[in-house]
């Protein structure tokens, strides 16, 4: 919430930068740390540093693609967040056990520190590769540069005499030229070629004016205090005011509350109920590498049916672009340098040799063409509900494979049960992640940024919680009924895309950003 609008000011390359400096050097200040309290808050500014780039991928994504090109980036990117959530505990589990076993018969301590410097390798490396290939991609800050080189070019030209524009009226010898320079006694004595429009008439110069190039939201952007006060308090506003933003932010940090509480319950299940080694239970942590790969596949191929030219229908494309014009406008009017253009409306005629279109309905459909017309006439894709039709079905996951892995951690089931209700329930948490990114982007467009701020604010809350309450939850309840309680909360929130599939139209209506927004 503060880093944003540094990122909005001075782009988002300084502050990937900034923060992955931060990440890598307390992840070795973790490695030394001796105390507690050193360790604690060595801790809180890794997790600064890497909260970044969860956060502003968000709006890097936005910056490259539309809303229409949009889905795939952001489902790679949520599978790679997945697959990278199953890919640490493994590797920690395997480096913890040996590492501790070799240190026991070396009768030391301390190499379970070894985790903390092989994530300041990895990571360093990989802040190597952004520091080397990654390109901004602000546009307002793009522009900014652009609008500065510009500028410069200018002033270099008028140190040589040359000039954009004068404001002139007419005198009675005639016109001096745009361009031309000035000797002191008022006539024209010279005229140099500089790429501006020249004349040979003559003219009394009045003043001289200089080409600049602004760029709008620079100019109306508010100060620095403002824009964090505003980036702190609006989330918040949205949060309490709007109720999509409510329940979207509630059901998101449940399902990714979800998320970390593996991190305790699968080595609780699997060492307690099963008898395993802390680096044999961490091999279960493959099925939510699993998981995000069919997720992410799943994710990419919804997008592509909606897109099917018997769904979307003949006018989609267009229909989408011009939704997309107008969603940039209003995003990027204040980052655009613009030029005056010339248009015209035309009407063409159908040709006399082509029969005028029809526009009646067939009589005679078969059931393949008439499950299509009611897609297109009860489920529009052009429509931001569209970001969630297959995750009513989809976020179902999360709650089958709560069940499944709660009612399975047996002794006497076999021990791949467990495994593939995690399965279920990762591909789950990614289908809900997926549609709130999405259709915050689609619904609040240039107030999404605040709306999925407060997602994010709740998401890492619970993320953080739930790791706490693993152990006494399935101490207390065992795990038939944790997995049960937990279940019966994500089946009840499945409810909430149902919701705005139906009436996401007029709750949209009642609400005072999304009606601004789309009028």
């Amino acid at each position: 919430m503060v880093l944003a609008p540094l990122s909005e000011m001075n782009g988002r390359y300084p502050v990937f930068v900034a923060a992955g400096i931060v990440y890598v050097v307390f992840q070795a200040v973790c490695a030394v740390v001796t105390n507690l309290a050193g360790m604690l808050v060595a801790r809180f500014l890794v997790g600064a540093g890497a909260s970044v780039f969860s956060t502003m991928v968000g709006g890097v994504i936005a910056d490259m693609w539309d809303a229409k090109g949009r889905n795939m980036p952001m489902a790679v990117f949520s599978g790679s967040v997945l697959a990278g959530t199953g890919l640490g505990p493994l590797v920690g589990a395997v480096m913890t056990e040996r590492m501790g076993r070799e240190a026991e018969e070396e009768g030391g301590g301390g190499k379970w520190k070894w985790i903390f410097w092989h994530q300041v390798v990895m990571c360093g490396v990989m802040m190597v590769a952004v520091v080397v290939f990654f390109r901004e991609s602000r546009g307002s800050v793009l522009l900014s540069r652009k609008a500065g080189a510009l500028n410069r070019w200018y002033e270099a030209l008028e140190q040589e005499g040359y000039f954009g524009v004068w404001e002139v009226e007419e005198g009675e010898g005639g016109n001096i030229g745009v361009g031309e320079q000035q000797d002191g006694n008022g006539s024209a004595d010279e005229e140099k070629q500089s790429g501006f429009n020249n004349t040979t008439q003559q003219r009394t110069i009045t003043n001289l004016r200089r080409i600049r190039w602004i760029v709008k939201e620079d100019e109306e952007r508010a100060s620095l205090s403002k824009m964090i006060g505003t980036s702190i308090s609006r989330p918040f506003h949205l949060l309490f005011t709007e109720p999509v933003v409510f329940f979207f932010s509630l059901w998101v940090a449940f399902a990714w509350g979800i998320l970390y509480l593996t991190f305790g319950s699968i080595p609780h299940v699997y060492q307690t109920v099963y008898g395993w080694s802390l680096e044999k239970s961490g091999y279960i942590f493959v099925s939510l590498i699993i998981a995000a790969v069919l997720a992410t596949a799943i994710g990419v191929w919804q997008e592509s049916l909606l897109r099917h030219p018997k769904w979307a229908g003949p006018d989609a494309d267009s229909e989408t672009s011009l939704d997309n014009n107008n969603s940039s406008n209003s995003n990027n009017n204040s980052d655009e340098i613009s030029d005056s253009c010339c248009s015209s409306n035309t009407k063409t005629s159908p040709s006399p040799s082509q029969p005028p279109t029809s526009t009646s309905t067939p009589t005679h459909l078969s059931l393949s063409d008439r499950i299509w017309r009611l897609l297109r006439e009860r489920f529009p894709v052009t429509s931001p509900e569209s970001r969630l039709y297959f995750t009513c079905l989809t976020s179902t996951f999360l709650p089958i494979g709560l069940f499944i892995f709660g009612f399975t951690s047996r002794p006497d089931t076999h021990w791949i049960a467990p495994a593939i209700g995690m399965v279920f329930a990762t591909m789950g948490i990614l289908s809900v992640y997926l549609a709130v990114f999405n259709y915050f982007a689609d619904t609040y467009h240039k107030y999404a940024s605040s709306a999925l701020a407060a997602q994010s604010f709740c998401r890492n809350v619970l993320g953080g919680a739930f790791p706490l309450v693993t152990g006494p939850l399935f101490r207390r309840l065992g795990e038939a009924r944790a997995g049960a309680v937990l279940g019966g909360i994500a089946a009840g929130l499945t409810v909430v895309p149902w919701v705005l599939v139906f009436w996401g139209g007029r709750i949209r209506a009642r609400s005072p950003f999304a009606s601004q927004l789309g009028s």
